[in-house]
């Protein structure tokens, strides 16, 4: 799986999982732009010293004169950009109670706005090309929630929405989304995990997930669930419609009715928001409750 003549960019690529994506990559084939906050040239010269191309920027992912600057020089640089992974992040545990809303908005700029910007610096690029892939950083506490990060499941789940219309607007230009949902032993993981736990949740084990995401043979619109290398897949799916009415015994109806609304054996993964409504529609249509 080689990725020879591709240009890849990594956010947050100086330390722990980032870092492991930029060298894989660049051991592939990649030239790749090692972005981080802090000093990436100890990357950068790694992946030269390995034989690779790759180049520095210092930079926050919140700031979108820099993050235009990134793609700019990756272009001026290398004439393309391929691939997109979008990795930077920071943490504010914290319970909601004692959450402020300054922590709130932080960690939401960081990883959905952040997201956001680098990913509009480079999508007309890659639809020009008609090649991208684009790979967003998402997270078991925003897919399933975890006590303490409201801040940060929120962001990160709002990634997967993201992502669920980007693939599609991108489908027709070879640009390929997903979402990455990875465990590792990194600065973030530190004090939540146990040592034994850390000791086997290496960044090194999420990336080969990382690449698969980027590659020829990559997916659109998966979430790939990675750590100790193990990999599973997330779904967004819809229950099979059940028709209640909208009658004044309506809310009623809805609670007796529950086993059978939230039974998930016949659920879809929907192609689209549209086909809930689609499937609302022709469920009243065929039982004549439209008239």
């Amino acid at each position: 799986m080689r990725l020879d003549g591709r240009v890849a960019i990594v956010t947050g690529a100086g330390a722990g999982l980032g870092r492991a994506h930029a060298l894989l990559l660049a051991a592939r084939g990649a030239r790749v732009v090692v972005n981080d906050l802090r000093d990436p040239q100890p990357v950068v010269e790694a992946i030269r010293t390995a034989g690779g191309e790759a180049i520095g920027h210092i930079g926050s992912v919140t700031d979108e004169a820099a993050v235009q600057a990134m793609a700019d020089q990756a272009m001026a640089t290398w004439g393309r950009i391929d691939i997109l992974v979008n990795n930077a992040g920071i943490l504010r545990d914290k319970s909601f109670s004692k959450m402020t809303v300054d922590d709130f908005r932080t960690v939401v700029d960081v990883h959905l706005m952040g997201a956001m910007l680098c990913t509009k610096a480079v999508w007309e690029v890659m639809k020009g090309q008609q090649h991208g892939r684009i790979v967003f950083t998402t997270s078991s506490s925003g897919l399933f929630g975890n006590f303490g990060q409201s801040n940060y499941g929120a962001a990160k789940m709002a990634l997967v929405g993201l992502m669920q219309t980007l693939s599609l607007e991108g489908e027709k230009y070879n640009v390929r989304v997903n979402c990455l949902a990875p465990t590792a032993a990194t600065s973030m993981t530190e004090g939540i995990l146990p040592p034994q736990a850390l000791a086997l949740l290496t960044p090194e084990s999420v990336s080969p997930g990382l690449l698969f995401l980027v590659s020829e043979q990559a997916p659109t619109r998966a979430i790939l669930n990675a750590g100790a290398g193990v990999f599973a897949t997330t779904h967004v799916v819809l229950g099979e419609p059940h028709l209640v009415g909208s009658t004044a015994d309506a809310p009623e109806r809805v609670a007796a009715a529950w086993p059978l609304i939230s039974d998930r054996a016949q659920a879809i993964e929907p192609i689209g928001g549209m086909q809930q409504s689609a499937r609302e529609m022709a469920l009243v249509l065929s039982s004549g409750a439209a008239g």
